[in-house]
């Protein structure tokens, strides 16, 4: 281990250089922030002095996947930094508001003559219906054995034949793996069909990536719903739940309703550098099945609504109303 503030610097700088694929898309020149930066780190630099220079060098990637956790002291908390920005689900609402809001979100179901969202088998999932509809929210995607999580959707799916529509609700979903991301698409897919593509950064270079590779859904259980279907997604939702709604995008039946998702896909690599400190990257491009990188982006809603702090006064969910709108539609239409 070494506290050398120039090693340290080099070395951050490098891994990025070789492993970050988004300074175009992100419209940052890495280089110049060399130029910029490596003059001010010197051997004498402080440990502080030092991560305000990395707070700076990393500041307008604006990546939720890029993090700096430097330990300090024994009796000190380490510091830490990301350099994304807020969103804006997260600036309208406060921990205690979202917790709000799904309660009107359960009110408003229960309006429209659905039970109330309860827990499944699987804890990362809520379901509940009406006699026409069926709504399921997903909290996250990751921390569930996947034998449990086929147990809650054998359990759900029993629903699917007398449903004529299924709300999907993924807001404020912090993401996690893209194997159970695809096992929950699985249950709604009608064929095979390719649901996102990746490649993954391994040098300097504009071309040194990995071979592309290709994730697949296919149909999944004894049943899946292949009927309209309406996925609610804001801008708080984040890498595994956007690799679901890319998926998802894939299937003619589904309608995307609310905002764009967070616009960050890949998983992180995880890296420590001389001095101890640790920090983690984006380095994978995800790609939809027809070539479109979302990543800074987000996956758009087909249907823009946002969902405002009013929503929570006036004790009614906008998107489930709409949702509920566009399925009923959808069913006429039929």
């Amino acid at each position: 281990m070494t506290s050398d503030p120039e090693r340290n610097f080099e070395c951050l700088w490098n891994t990025f250089h070789n492993r970050y694929p988004f300074f175009e898309l992100r419209k940052v020149d890495w280089e110049k922030q060399y130029d910029t930066y490596r003059p001010a780190v010197t051997k004498t630099t402080s440990a502080d002095e030092l991560f305000n220079i990395f707070c700076q060098l990393l500041a307008p990637l604006n990546d939720g996947h890029i993090e700096l956790i430097a330990s300090r002291g024994r009796h000190q908390k380490p510091r830490y930094f990301n350099p994304e920005k807020t969103s804006r689900f997260y600036r309208e609402f406060t921990k205690r508001d979202i917790k709000d809001l799904f309660k009107t979100t359960g009110k408003t179901l229960i309006d429209h003559g659905f039970g109330k969202p309860r827990e499944t088998e699987a804890w990362i999932l809520q379901y509940c219906r009406s006699d026409t509809f069926g709504y399921m929210r997903i909290f996250e995607l990751e921390g569930i054995k996947k034998r449990r999580l086929a147990v809650a959707l054998d359990a759900i799916s029993r629903d699917f034949k007398s449903l004529k529509g299924i709300i999907i609700d993924i807001r404020d979903n912090p993401g996690g793996e893209d194997g159970i991301a695809i096992a929950i698409v699985n249950r709604f897919c009608d064929r095979r069909r390719v649901a996102f593509h990746r490649k993954t950064k391994i040098g300097p270079g504009n071309s040194d990536f990995t071979p592309l590779k290709t994730w697949y859904l296919e149909p999944q259980g004894d049943v899946q719903f292949t009927g309209p279907i309406v996925l609610l997604t804001c801008d708080s939702v984040f890498s595994g739940g956007e690799v679901f709604a890319l998926a998802v995008k894939q299937l003619p039946h589904v309608t995307i309703l609310g905002d764009h998702t967070n616009g960050i896909f890949s998983y992180q690599l995880e890296k420590k550098l001389p001095n101890g400190w640790e920090y983690r990257l984006s380095y994978q491009v995800y790609l939809s099945a027809d070539m479109v990188c979302y990543e800074g982006t987000g996956v758009p809603a087909d249907i823009e609504l946002l969902n405002h702090k009013s929503d929570i006064e006036n004790g009614l969910d906008p998107l489930i109303n709409r949702a509920i709108d566009v399925l009923a539609a959808n069913n006429s239409e039929r």
